[in-house]
């Protein structure tokens, strides 16, 4: 067993959570123990989540979800909301970029829809058992880690002098939380029990108490105090108020949906990722390029392998730039990017030498889009403004999104990353419990952008969770949070996996890296040419070696970089196994 394992990979034959908090878990396994099934306890987890993370993920947020049902193939459920009808060009005049936070930038949220559709059609539990753990939170209060205390602090000028509602909620007494306090949303936990109360009442079965909560969520209540909340300008995290450009008939009009995934052939497995209105394909790319550059061929922990994986990084990211936009409003060359050829010739461009370019590629001798550069460091932001601060350049987590995996006996497998609606986002809509959120800010306003804001248009998110299968079963589900380095962390630990040697522990466990050199997808859209980052444990002679081939290194913490999770399961055997990320003391993994 390597030297930096931190815990056992779990292994059982009944079920496995895994997700980024112990409490999230534990009710994904709750749920298992009383007879759910995989989707019962994702939907129970990823509402948990919502409660429990507020600094990473909220009701308003939004979720993709990769699955497979047992006797069913590999399946996207998108809880992606678009853009309003209101999100012209023209509604950002004088602006260069969207801002990260406010209710400009909101689109219309996704997520609780796309829960409910997965429980309705895939569980078997009612509405009521899974959401009792996160109202029950919601009443009585949850333990406040240091990184939500933390990001209270950061805004508390904000809290205090623009957004009193999320004042009321997060500054109780007029001060900061201590990291050993309880907070309760009392708001949050009377929002959901009212949609659980209401639909009951207003329908016989599961599935139409279910609807009948879709519904008042779009329809209802929660629909009438977010559009009475917009009526009026609500102030930015700088303090500039905007008019919100969400209306009542984009909530009224929006459903979650199902999607066949992007798949991709490697060593034996086949990868699904979501289509190009989210980063999943770059995921694809990479393992084209790890293909024809023999990266498996070396040794995972070594700095030759870190330098194929980040120059490889760089081109597929650079492609993320150049094409990928909402399948429905661009025309994504995704066949030609995901081809053999492409990556072949795409991969003569890795020398021994770090790259300092932007060098997207000419699928089907199309021109590549050329985003303006901002360098690191160049743009001055105001306090409470950024968007979605992951990980800063010194590797410190800041955070932004949650993951969660599941499997259970029946080989019903989940994973699925929820994320926006923050706390940092814009102002708590105060009698709900929870404020909109700001994905809105991943669009461009270039019009020659794949990416550039329309009405009605997906976002191009960075939410990617990944499902793996062998043979038709589904074998592994794993995901990250982390913006732009979500299909980073997650490409390495997957190679690590399948060429290393490693268990899904290790592979967590071991030291990570990513690069920054390309543009962020969130404000203020930065970008820092050859840079990467490293955690320490990497080790002095791998990082002087990097920065010998021209990296420009960046050192982190020894525990800093990555929030992976995953959970896999043997088709032949029935053995289910488990794991979560030890970084931040938080993600834990459950089973049995």
């Amino acid at each position: 067993m390597p030297d930096f394992t931190t815990r056992p990979e779990l292994r059982g034959r009944f079920g496995m959570v895994a997700s980024t908090h112990w409490l999230a878990s534990a009710a994904g396994m709750s749920v298992l123990e009383r007879g759910g099934n995989a989707f019962d306890a994702a939907v129970a987890t990823g509402f948990t989540l919502q409660v429990v993370e507020p600094h990473l993920n909220g009701p308003a947020g939004e979720v993709p979800i990769i699955f497979q049902a047992a006797g069913g193939g590999p399946t996207v459920l998108c809880g992606q909301g678009p853009a309003p009808a209101a999100a012209t060009p023209d509604a950002f005049a004088g602006l260069d970029r969207i801002p990260g936070s406010g209710v400009l930038p909101a689109c219309v949220p996704g997520a609780f829809d796309a829960w409910l559709l997965l429980l309705r059609d895939h569980g078997t539990m009612r509405l009521r058992d899974v959401l009792e753990h996160a109202i029950g939170h919601a009443r009585h209060g949850y333990p406040l880690m240091p990184q939500i205390v933390q990001k209270i602090a950061e805004l508390e000028q904000v809290f205090t002098q623009w957004w009193p509602s999320s004042a009321k909620l997060y500054l109780r007494g007029g001060t900061v939380p201590s990291a050993d306090s309880f907070l309760a949303n009392p708001a949050l936990a009377a929002t959901y029990q009212r949609i659980v109360t209401e639909s009951e009442r207003s329908a016989r079965t599961r599935e139409g108490e279910i609807d009948a909560a879709r519904r008042m969520w779009r329809e209802g209540f929660v629909a009438e105090a977010i559009l009475d909340f917009l009526a009026a300008p609500v102030p930015d995290g700088s303090g500039e108020s905007h008019r919100g450009l969400l209306g009542g008939d984009d909530l009224a009009g929006w459903r979650a949906s199902y999607e066949d995934p992007v798949s991709l052939d490697y060593a034996g497995r086949t990868v699904h990722k979501t289509g190009p209105w989210g980063q999943g394909p770059v995921f694809l790319q990479q393992l084209r390029l790890a293909e024809a550059l023999g990266t498996g061929e070396s040794d995972v922990l070594s700095p030759e392998f870190a330098h194929r994986v980040i120059e490889a990084a760089k081109l597929a990211f650079a492609d993320r730039e150049a094409w990928y936009g909402d399948p429905g409003f661009t025309d994504v060359p995704l066949e030609a990017l995901l081809s053999a050829d492409y990556a072949e010739r795409r991969s003569g461009l890795v020398g021994e030498q770090a790259s300092l370019e932007l060098r997207p590629g000419d699928p089907d001798g199309r021109t590549p889009y050329l985003p303006e550069l901002r360098l690191a460091g160049e743009t001055e932001r105001a306090a409470g403004t950024s968007g979605e601060p992951t990980v800063n350049r010194a590797g410190e987590q800041r955070g932004d999104t949650c993951h969660l995996d599941i499997v259970d006996a029946h080989g019903n497998m989940v994973s699925a990353t929820p994320s926006g609606g923050w706390l940092a986002s814009s102002p708590v809509i105060e009698e709900l419990g929870f404020p909109l959120g700001t994905r809105g800010q991943m669009f461009w306003l270039d019009p020659r952008s794949p990416s550039m804001v329309a009405p009605g248009k997906r976002p191009r998110t960075t939410l990617t969770p990944t499902l793996v299968t062998r043979g038709g079963e589904p074998v592994m589900a794993l995901g990250t949070p982390g913006g732009d380095q979500q299909d980073q962390w997650s490409l390495t630990y997957f190679l690590r996996l399948v060429h290393g040697d490693m268990n899904l522990q290790e592979g967590i466990d071991a030291p990570m890296f990513h690069t920054n050199a390309f543009p962020g997808s969130f404000d203020p859209r930065e970008t820092a040419p050859g840079e990467v980052v490293v955690e320490s444990r990497f080790g002095e002679a791998a990082i002087a070696e990097l920065r010998r081939r021209g990296h420009r290194v960046v050192v982190s913490e020894p525990w800093s970089l990555g929030r992976l999770s995953a959970v896999s399961r043997d088709p032949e055997s029935g053995v289910l196994r488990a794991a979560a990320n030890p970084r931040g003391a938080q993600g834990y993994a459950m089973g049995r």
